[in-house]
């Protein structure tokens, strides 16, 4: 019975939303949880038959499956979604999710990695292995333009524009954004394309594609995690290091260097400046002394 709608939901964040095929299944399974709640309760009906008590009993029949509090709440944003859907297409009246509350959440802020640990992680890649030389341009790059795993993975060549000094990158829902990039990244890139990747017969589909494996397809994102904790390891770092915490640094580090936080906003392809701002886990001692620096009460 709820089959027209999720449907409908699912054209709507394609065409709408342009969100990627990864995010709008995402959303779906969060569907397919709401239903298989409604049936196993026997009041499966229509979106306009649930009310505010109905998921609230949601949300508790969640928790007790285990889903950690952060996963409550992302089924809880694919719900309020659908509902959003629903009431632009009129297919009911009453938003129920308008006063439902989530689990509270902990924000808790990833590892951040000094420049010297960057450094360290990056100089224990083995250069005179041709995958070394891709990986250095590879870390290189999410350092320098502070570059999402998927956007690393499918970066492409013709989305190279040197010469200007910066990078097209296609981030979430197919949003494009023009990121500057480091002449340190340059480099290896440009190593890594002349002098390696020419010896790799890209396979169908992939030639676009800036960094390939062996086979001449693009690279997943387990691999850039797989080679990231082997090297950090490597480095006698222990610090719980994911390509994000890559991303996390060159945030943290233009923050703390007196950077805009728009323009890392900007950088970074975020939709929503509170989003930008869990970057700005800055330590005391910066805070007062760009307290010093600029504000009236401490010029005098």
């Amino acid at each position: 019975m709820w089959e027209p709608y999720k449907k409908g939901f699912k054209a709507w964040l394609q065409l709408e939303k342009s969100l990627s095929d990864h995010s709008v299944e995402a959303y779906l399974r969060d569907i397919d949880k709401l239903t298989q709640f409604l049936e196993a309760k026997g009041a499966a009906g229509n979106p306009g038959s649930v009310g505010l008590q109905d998921l609230r009993q949601f949300l508790k029949w969640t928790s007790e499956l285990n889903l950690t509090p952060a996963s409550q709440a992302r089924v809880l944003s694919g719900i309020r979604s659908f509902y959003k859907y629903c009431s632009i297409e009129q297919i009911v009246k009453v938003d129920p999710t308008t006063l439902l509350e989530g689990p509270k959440l902990k924000r808790t802020l990833p590892d951040v990695l000094s420049f010297g640990e960057i450094e360290a992680i990056i100089g224990q890649i083995d250069l005179s292995k041709p995958e070394g030389g891709r990986n250095k341009a590879i870390l290189e790059t999410m350092y320098s333009c502070g570059l999402r795993v998927s956007e690393v993975v499918n970066l492409r060549i013709s989305c190279l524009y040197f010469r200007e000094g910066c990078i097209r990158v296609i981030g979430k829902g197919d949003k494009e954004r023009l990121v500057p990039i480091g002449g340190s990244a340059i480099k290896y890139i440009g190593i890594y394309l002349s002098e390696i990747r020419v010896h790799v017969p890209a396979q169908a589909g992939n030639e676009d594609i800036v960094f390939l494996n062996r086979r001449g397809r693009r690279l997943s994102r387990v691999m850039i995690f797989l080679i990231l904790k082997d090297l950090a390891k490597a480095a006698g770092i222990g610090k719980n290091i994911s390509p994000h915490t890559f991303r996390h640094s060159f945030a943290t580090h233009l923050v703390e260097g007196g950077a805009d936080l728009r323009a890392v906003q900007e950088m970074l392809g975020h939709e929503s400046i509170t989003t930008t701002e869990i970057y700005t886990h800055l330590d005391r001692e910066y805070l007062r002394e760009t307290l010093h620096r600029f504000h009236p009460a401490f010029q005098k």
